[in-house]
């Protein structure tokens, strides 16, 4: 038995799903997700992970909050700050310690501080009140108890710290108008009694992802924390107050969803900055923020291109940024890495110009004269170091570091430059701390976590072909323990989201190891447009969605299930977003699949490029539906529906705002009225889920429904409906 044979244990399995080092190289502050003890919800910890490998060396839990903690990042004093929306202690320091529980002690002595990345989920929902909203805590570096430092009635969605300085900044929503944080809570407080949730709107966007945007917008704000508040330079009367600056007044949408760090001495904010025109486009932009008079300029910027996660040098001289070419209608954009220096004395230099691989996350080397950074890369995600030339501004030679299969994020350097600590996973392997030689090639060390690898079901192997224009196509191939010649496995295609994506790494919300548990071989393909192959790869499906991905995900089938272990009779597929859009398209060109499921899918486009919470993108990779038809008409599966006979699972939340729920409920009845009609269809609806089914109950259900229709349809089992549906 291993985890995946009882959905209940894998939902139970823990999530590490960030790492923070300290500077001094001794220990890494993690963010664990973790099954909540009435199992409704997963909630964040923060741990330490010792930094050298070692079973005398465990991990041990810091923080134990009932409403969990994440965001860690340290202070130059060594303390650690973190958000949480744990109750604020009443009356003091005792109040303190019950509030935050007897784990929230870090062992050992104060430590020094490298520079934090802003980091964590997109910010809250945005809503009138404190109640349950992120306050920023802080907790002793030589032991003791954690204690709020500031709490806005709009919460906290991102924290940096500074290196050399104790300043933290942090965005959080904050209501027009609003002359600071005490003006926002009366207003608040105004509208809630006046019954008022009415939102105005002026400019796009007016909404993302899952949630509503305004009537708050995020500000930038900075404080001082920790004992060594009273010496730093830039605290002046108002944060020497304890009143947070703010350094962004009426900032509309600029900062949602923005990275952004303070240099290291504190001095200013580097953060994405977006601009609207008026007419529904948005392109990124790279500020500088003085986080003494919150004067703003810009230091990145293009009107083909967008400027993303700014990263400030060691010594405070630089920032890296990823650049990303507008898509035309004819040519996706490129993505590469470009350094600028901090004064803007000159434009930005491209880093990368002779990789053609997408850069995904940079780190800088300690003396500030190396970058790492992954990119996508053959299936894989590994890290690259990049060496500056003698001027600093581009690289003199690019080296892969990782020799294994690994995807890897959170890169941290250690101080003395001898390592790279990350979190690496793999399709066969979830996220896990991992210690890298910074200076050559090399496989990862593994450190402690909060548990094990689990057990898997099966092995991973890796299949090939060639498509009909000559292009190199793979995939990974999840086989179940009993797959062999003599007893074949069922396949399932499933087809990765995007489009622009690669099956590279671990996934809590489609894991193929659950199918294999249950005897299913899993086939994860890189067609057309995904990423890791280079720009030209990419560039033969661009705009042309039911070509080229079409007939690659055809080709490395039929690859697939000419393979002995795999029973070509018994097949079916599955997608979400694009996957899902795929799925459609699928189903109305070939049948050789026995079901479809279609996930958070797109089936009119014209549609759903007048619905869509982001049609600026949606323009530039088809045009409009009035300036470009013809791009709509060749690649709609809705004008395919009556040539549908597959069995087909529809899946949708009504929470998605990126494909929204009127797909669904188009393709529910055009099926309903098609050829296969109602009893070959069935469509499974989530009233309070978003894209992607995050809730443990919900995902639950979504693979007890998913296995149920593929096993009716797929393995011919009569047909049972999960019991809490």
């Amino acid at each position: 038995m291993t985890p995946f044979d009882d959905l209940h244990d894998y939902m139970a399995l823990p999530r590490l799903t960030g790492l923070r080092l300290s500077p001094d190289g001794n220990w890494l502050a993690a963010t664990v997700a973790a099954l909540s003890p009435d199992g409704r919800t997963f909630k964040p910890s923060i741990w330490r992970i010792p930094a050298r490998p070692g079973p005398a060396r465990p991990a041990a839990r810091l923080t134990r909050s009932a409403e969990g903690e994440d965001n860690p990042a340290f202070l130059p004093d060594g303390s650690l700050v973190f958000l949480s929306a744990r109750p604020a202690p009443p009356d003091g320091p005792a109040s303190a310690a019950r509030a935050a529980g007897p784990s929230d002690r870090p062992p050992g002595p104060a430590r020094t501080t490298a520079p934090q990345a802003a980091t964590g989920p997109p910010g809250p929902a945005p809503g009138d009140g404190a109640a349950g909203k992120r306050a920023l805590w802080l907790l002793p570096a030589g032991g003791g108890e954690a204690s709020q430092l500031t709490a806005p009635p709009g919460g906290i969605s991102r924290l940096a710290t500074a290196a050399a300085a104790p300043l933290a900044a942090f965005t959080c929503p904050v209501l027009p108008g609003a002359s600071g944080i005490a003006d926002d809570a009366q207003r608040r407080k105004d509208r809630a009694d006046a019954g008022v949730t009415a939102i105005l709107h002026e400019a796009a966007p007016v909404r993302h992802w899952d949630h509503d945007l305004g009537p708050d917008q995020l500000r930038l704000l900075v404080t001082v924390a920790g004992p060594d508040a009273a010496d730093c330079e830039l605290a002046t009367a108002d944060l020497e107050g304890g009143s947070p600056r703010d350094l962004t007044s009426e900032p509309g949408r600029a900062l949602d969803e923005h990275h952004f760090e303070l240099t290291p001495d504190g001095r200013f904010a580097v953060t994405g900055w977006s601009v609207f025109d008026g007419c529904g486009g948005q392109r990124e932009e790279v500020a500088v923020i003085d986080t003494r008079t919150g004067t703003r300029r810009t230091l990145l910027s293009a009107p083909d291109a967008d400027f993303s996660s700014p990263r400030v040098s060691p010594d405070g001289r630089s920032v890296l940024a990823i650049r990303s070419a507008h898509d035309t209608i004819g040519m996706p954009g490129d993505v590469t890495l470009v350094l600028a220096p901090l004064d803007g004395s000159a434009g930005p230099a491209d880093l990368l110009a002779v990789l053609d691989r997408w850069p995904a996350e940079a780190a800088w080397a300690p003396d500030s004269g190396s970058v790492f950074f992954t990119a996508d890369d053959e299936g894989r995600r590994p890290v690259f170091r990049a060496e500056l030339g003698p001027a600093g501004r581009r690289a003199a030679a690019v080296t892969r570091l990782t020799t294994d299969d690994g995807a890897y994020t959170s890169l941290c350097p250690a101080p003395d430059g001898r390592y790279v600590y990350a979190l690496r996973a793999a399709v066969d392997s979830p996220p896990a701390a991992v210690r890298l030689d910074a200076s050559q090639p090399g496989e990862p060390e593994f450190l402690a976590g909060p548990a094990g690898p689990p057990s898997l079901p099966g092995q991973l192997t890796e299949i090939a072909t060639t498509a009909s224009d000559g292009a190199v196509l793979r995939a990974w191939l999840v086989l179940p323990a009993a797959a062999a010649a003599d007893s074949p496995a069922p396949l399932l295609l499933w087809v990765h989201g995007g489009p622009l994506s690669s099956w590279n790494t671990w996934s809590w919300r489609w894991n193929p190891w659950l199918m294999a548990a249950r005897g299913y071989a899993v086939l994860l393909p890189d067609p057309a447009l995904s990423t890791g192959y280079g720009l030209d790869f990419i560039a033969r499906g661009h705009g042309e969605w039911g070509d080229r991905p079409f007939t690659d995900l055809m080709a490395i089938t039929d690859a697939a299930v000419a393979r002995p272990d795999i029973d070509e009779g018994r097949t079916g597929m599955m997608g979400g977003s694009f996957g899902g859009y795929m799925a459609n398209w699928i189903a109305g060109h070939t049948g050789r699949f026995r079901a479809i499921v279609s996930h958070a899918s797109l089936w009119a486009l014209d549609q759903m490029f007048g619905t869509t919470d982001s049609p600026a993108l949606w323009r530039r990779l088809f045009g409009t539906p009035q300036s470009h038809p013809e791009r709509y008409s060749a690649n709609s599966p809705h004008l395919h529906a009556a040539e549908i006979t597959t069995p087909m699972l529809i899946i949708h939340g009504d929470r998605d705002y990126r494909v929204p729920i009127g797909e669904a409920l188009r393709m529910w009845a055009d099926l309903a009225g098609g050829p296969s009609g109602q009893a070959c269809a069935k469509f499974l609806y989530f009233p309070d889920e978003n894209h992607w089914v995050l809730t443990p109950g919900n995902a639950t259900i979504w693979y007890e429904t998913v296995l149920a229709f593929l096993a009716q349809h797929v393995l011919g089992e009569p047909w049972r409906r999960p019991a809490l549906l």
